[in-house]
């Protein structure tokens, strides 16, 4: 087990170790030192070294700021509509991307290694990428992040030693996170990699896949509850069909359901607290995933009953791959009352698949904001950045770079989405377009309140004058417009 020494050590790298740098332009005194094979120790999985001995924590140093490595929007304490910045945003690490992503694509082989890959023991270099994520972690100043079990720890030869290598890691990361604020927003099971997965795990022919998927979302819900993690994700990546020809789909669908009941169960057997989330998308790698869009997860929580036991995942890019912008998604599971957190990130208008980029576009940002603050805020949810460096950005610096560039843009988003409620010009357009649903004692409330029928619509039809006569303009331009003032 990691000892509590490696903690006092990282939180020294951190802030007062002699070879951490203090300045945006400092770097180590001894150029190399800090990162040497002989600061590990692999009995305990402790690191003593800095993985980004170049870069200080970052800080907000305004708008008008043209160092790179700070925040010239993200204000974590600044107080948005009586709630802090960082309350609102709740910002997350995804821990695959950041520190799994190698840079590899189907048409070409890794492009990246990172100082803390370099082990050949696989568990060593889980060891490394943990403290490494931990040092990322404090001096983005940011103090959540997310995982699949696969990712923080290697696959063993059974589930037995499976298990033991998440144990492992586990307690390594429990023991850095001692002291500090830095815990799970979420955990996940990886359900789609291997190949025992090929045919789906909930959804998988063979009954005995369904077993090991659910033996491993317990394990991973286990760890998650142990490291303090406030929610679970389920994404069901292998969740769906390749052709109807081949595919009982009543079955799958039913044994889905199945499936999420008994996680369901189980969360509430052990006393976890934290929230389920679906997350949905239409495919890739599947041709048909059946957890297509919003719309059709909320169908089918409540077909199982489920309605009331699970929130939403919404992820920017799976939006667009399902035919929908990212507030249409966000807008439809906010007024269903379960939008429970964001995978933030944005795909290329020019492609055709999932490419995880950061969302970096502040109109856009403006628009989730827009929803995030009508809900209240995301609850036990967050921001997750489920997004990772281009195939050709490969240094460590652009780790931080392109955090701190999504996080700037939803932060300003969140910003001129605060402007634009204390304004108050897009409502007052929304409410004048509806007012006659609005109006005390009008024919509105009567259909709302159920109070006339067929019959006396009918009758009402027939007195009154031609509706076509009295429309009143939708005045889209007028809202962009508002929009566009807002948008900064």
């Amino acid at each position: 087990m990691a000892s509590a020494h490696s903690v006092l050590l990282l939180a020294v790298l951190v802030s007062a170790c002699a070879c951490a740098a203090t300045s945006a332009h400092e770097t180590c005194s001894a150029p190399g030192t800090c990162t040497k094979e002989k600061d590990f120790n692999p009995e305990k999985g402790e690191w003593y070294g800095e993985f980004f001995p170049d870069i200080p924590k970052i800080k907000y140093e305004g708008p008008n700021s043209t160092n790179p490595l700070s925040f010239r929007y993200y204000n974590a304490e600044e107080v948005v509509l009586g709630k802090k910045m960082k309350d609102w945003l709740r910002f997350s690490v995804a821990f695959w991307h950041t520190f799994r992503g190698d840079g590899g694509d189907p048409f070409g082989s890794a492009t990246k290694q990172w100082p803390w890959d370099k082990a050949q023991d696989p568990l060593q270099a889980a060891f490394k990428a943990m403290h490494a994520n931990f040092e990322f972690l404090l001096k983005l100043g940011v103090d959540k992040w997310c995982f699949h079990d696969r990712d923080i720890a290697p696959e063993g030869a059974t589930l037995a030693e499976s298990n033991k290598n998440l144990d492992l890691v586990a307690e390594v990361a429990l023991e850095l996170q001692k002291g500090t604020a830095i815990r799970p927003l979420w955990g996940t099971a990886q359900l789609f990699k291997h190949p025992r997965y090929m045919h789906g795990a909930a959804t998988s022919p063979n009954a005995t896949v369904f077993a090991y998927a659910a033996a491993q979302v317990k394990k991973a819900m286990e760890v998650t509850q142990l490291l303090g993690g406030e929610n679970y994700v389920f994404w069901g990546g292998r969740e769906g069909y390749q052709s109807l020809l081949n595919t009982d789909l009543e079955l799958e669908m039913d044994n889905l359901g199945r499936f999420m009941k008994m996680a369901n169960d189980f969360k509430h057997s052990i006393g976890f607290k934290g929230t389920l989330l679906l997350e949905p998308k239409p495919q890739e790698p599947t041709k048909h995933q059946y957890d297509w869009d919003a719309a059709t997860t909320i169908a089918f929580l409540h077909k199982y009953g489920l309605l009331e036991d699970f929130k939403l995942n919404i992820e920017c890019n799976h939006a667009t791959l399902s035919g929908h912008s990212c507030e249409h998604e966000l807008e439809v599971a906010r007024i269903n009352g379960v939008l429970g957190n964001i995978d933030a990130n944005t795909g290329d208008a020019q492609t055709g698949w999932d490419t995880d980029q950061f969302l970096t576009d502040p109109r856009m940002a403006t628009l989730v904001m827009m929803v995030v603050i009508k809900n209240g805020g995301l609850g036990t949810g967050g921001i997750n950045f489920d997004a990772k460096l281009r195939r050709e950005s490969t240094s460590t610096e652009d780790l931080f770079y392109g955090h701190i560039s999504g996080m700037d843009a939803l932060a300003r988003g969140l910003r001129n989405a605060a402007a634009i409620e204390e304004a108050g010009r897009l409502d007052g357009l929304v409410a004048d377009r509806y007012a006659s649903w609005r109006a005390k004692g009008g024919l509105g409330q009567k259909i709302i309140n159920g109070k006339v029928g067929f019959v006396e619509l009918e009758k009402y039809a027939l007195s009154n004058a031609e509706p076509g006569e009295s429309m009143g303009s939708a005045r889209q331009e007028l809202a962009e417009i508002y929009l566009d003032m807002a948008t900064k």
